[in-house]
């Protein structure tokens, strides 16, 4: 039932009915909050696998997002389920309560093995195998993910063919047909990763002897003399191969070559021009230029596959440029392994491209050194992270619990002041300290509830004994409560005069009341606290529209991944350059670190928001750095002109 109401776009909306006459039973009440604390209580400890769920339900149903409150396995179907099951074994109505004290969460099973599972059949069945990548993207509320994909896949397909139509001008088939359908990305057009066959494989087999000789030989001359000049200058004013370009004597006699050479040194200004990579590693991209030259003329899947080596050792480079710690300058070791392999690459290469896979191979396993180190040294910043997530948690818990209490109307101002104000303090310490004192919730809620029962109005004798017997024990319980959360001012005085004042004239209220007066009073009760539930609904939806809608800058932030860099600039001016090292599981904190490893420090997700908003953060661009180079070479430059056939 549950999967049939989520598959249909609205759910079920009630019958209206007059708010004052909505009422229900205090034991109905009583079993919505004790199932809406324990559900709230296995939602919290299950957060994360609830939170992939939802997004994968999202997305296989085509929403843009899915609320756990509609998620057909949330605990609170569980939990009706079971009380609904016990109420048809035993159908004595007085029974019918004897099992919510025991649907509690150190008794329950544990719902994150079958949550783990639904994810995994998901993921099995191709559902966000990644989640990463869900958060890049925040698709337009009017377009379906199935357009969404139709209109990536068609662009991908009209850049690859854009791409190739350049590099072979335009229909010129001579030292290099591009077949195949990949996208200057690297993404294969259709999803799948095609090997060249046929006459694409006999091409890129012969594309050493079909590219003019002499043009290799005076890449080969300056291949050489570009390793003497970075020699004796130190690998400064390295000449760029627009320059070189210019330069060259007219030696690319195929469309293919003369386009290839155009292209890559439109991509390689493109990397000179980004702000973000330091001078010093730029000049190490320099020296790469004429071999990566080489390799691209004799495989032109340097052009369409991100895991082409030439390719992944420019966007290494790029990537990591910024944990290269500056004030270590060249004797730092990622700059000393960068430098090695360059170099390498500068002496050795000559036409096996198996070289960049070994370079590739030993900047990446360096790098991974690197990292591991420096997960280490995150581990305590990740703890403290973790501690204040779990605090901000359980305050999210703690709010909900008194909102539903002063949600019914019933709480008289005063208490549901200090409920609000005061009690929310206690719950989210409760909360707080769970797994080490699970009793201390169940404690907590109990003592308010009893608060807001002892303010009740108590109509006979028998209920005001009830109220004079258990009073001090519900006064001892607040007082050690509000101790614990140090609240000790004159405040708190007038707070207790008041409870007293309170208790005070519901014992003195008059006895001999006529049935008549009785339901009275009832009723008075009843439209006061209909009249409250409606001005405290209309001060919810005020605040509602008040609050901003989730804009861009958020969307940004939440879809920020490991790894990337920002420029962040402080409100005293200082602008620092910083990776994002890790993001908390519920994504409301954000661990940052600079080159220098062990400076680390956490920015919550409303901060970040804010120095989104404020222009005071912007994102470094350092990956897929030939991705958009080759994008915006495209889009710079008009279709190359068909030539005449070659034969």
């Amino acid at each position: 039932r549950e999967m049939q109401v989520l598959q249909r776009d609205a759910t079920v909306a009630p019958e209206p009915q007059d708010p004052a006459l909505s009422l229900v039973s205090y034991e109905e009440m009583d079993k919505k909050l004790v199932l809406g604390r324990i559900s709230r209580t296995l939602e919290l400890d299950s957060a994360g696998q609830y939170a992939a769920l939802n997004m994968r339900f999202s997305h296989l149903l085509e929403r843009e997002a899915l609320s756990t409150s509609l998620n057909p396995f949330r605990p609170e179907v569980v939990l009706n389920a079971i009380h609904a099951a016990w109420c048809e074994f035993d159908p004595d109505s007085a029974s019918h309560d004897l099992i919510l004290p025991l649907l509690r969460a150190d008794i329950l099973f544990d719902l994150e093995p079958i949550l783990l599972a639904l994810n995994d059949a998901l993921i099995a069945r191709g559902v966000l195998p990644d989640l990463h990548e869900s958060y890049r993207v925040k698709r337009n509320t009017t377009t379906t993910a199935g357009s969404r994909r139709a209109e990536v896949g068609q662009h991908a397909q009209d850049v690859a063919q854009k791409l190739r139509n350049y590099l072979a001008g335009a229909g010129h088939t001579a030292g290099g047909q591009f077949a195949g359908g990949h996208a200057a990305g690297g993404h294969p057009v259709g999803g799948h990763v095609a090997a060249p066959t046929g006459e694409r494989a006999g091409v890129a087999a012969q594309a050493p002897e079909a590219t003019s000789t002499r043009l290799f030989q005076h890449l080969a001359d300056l291949q050489k003399s570009m390793a003497l000049r970075q020699l004796m200058a130190g690998a400064q004013d390295v000449l760029r191969l627009s320059q070189l370009r210019e330069q060259m004597p007219d030696l690319a006699g195929t469309g293919v070559e003369q386009h290839t050479l155009a292209l890559l040194s439109q991509v390689f200004d493109s990397v000179f021009r980004n702000q973000a990579i330091p001078e010093q590693i730029k000049d190490l991209i320099a020296v790469l230029q004429v071999p990566v030259l080489k390799a691209a003329l004799m495989d032109s899947e340097f052009f369409f596959q991100e895991s082409h080596p030439a390719r992944r050792l420019i966007e290494l480079l790029s990537r990591y440029s910024l944990d290269w710690d500056e004030n270590k300058g060249q004797q730092d070791p990622l700059f000393q392994t960068m430098q090695r392999n360059v170099h390498r690459v500068q002496q050795e290469f000559d036409q096996q491209i198996a070289l960049f896979d070994e370079v590739v191979t030993d900047l990446e396993n360096f790098i991974r050194q690197e990292e591991a180190a420096a997960e280490e040294a995150l581990q305590a910043p990740i703890k403290t992270a973790l501690k204040k997530e779990k605090i901000k948690q359980a305050n999210i818990a703690a709010t909900h619990e008194v909102a539903m209490r002063v949600g019914s109307g019933e709480v008289v101002a005063f208490v549901e002041t200090f409920l609000e104000n005061r009690w929310t303090k206690v719950l989210t310490l409760a909360y707080s300290v769970k797994d080490e004192k699970p009793q201390a919730v169940d404690d907590a809620v109990k003592t308010m509830d009893d608060l807001i029962w002892s303010v009740k109005p108590k109509i006979n004798l028998q209920q005001r004994q009830e109220l004079l017997n258990r009073l001090p024990a519900i006064l001892a319980r607040l007082n050690k409560w509000l101790s614990l959360i140090k609240w000790e001012d004159a405040d708190r005085v007038q707070f207790f005069a008041d409870l007293a004042a309170c208790h005070a004239s519901i014992v003195r209220a008059p006895l001999d009341l006529s049935p008549e007066r009785q339901v009275e009073i009832a009723v008075e009760v009843a439209q006061k606290a209909a009249e409250r539930r409606l001005a405290r609904r209309a001060e919810v939806e005020a605040k509602g529209v008040a609050e901003a809608a989730p804009d861009e800058f958020a969307a940004t932030v939440a879809g920020l991944e490991r790894g990337v860099w920002l420029q962040l600039t402080g409100k005293n001016g200082v602008v620092s350059k910083v990776r994002l090292a890790w993001v908390s599981p519920m994504r409301s904190l954000y661990i940052f670190t600079t080159s220098q490893k062990e400076q680390t420090f956490s920015v919550a997700a409303e901060e970040l928001e804010l120095a989104f908003r404020e222009q005071r953060a912007q994102l470094l661009m350092l990956d897929k750095v030939v991705d958009r180079a080759l994008l915006e070479a495209l889009e710079q430059e008009p279709e190359a002109e068909p030539e005449e056939s070659i034969s």
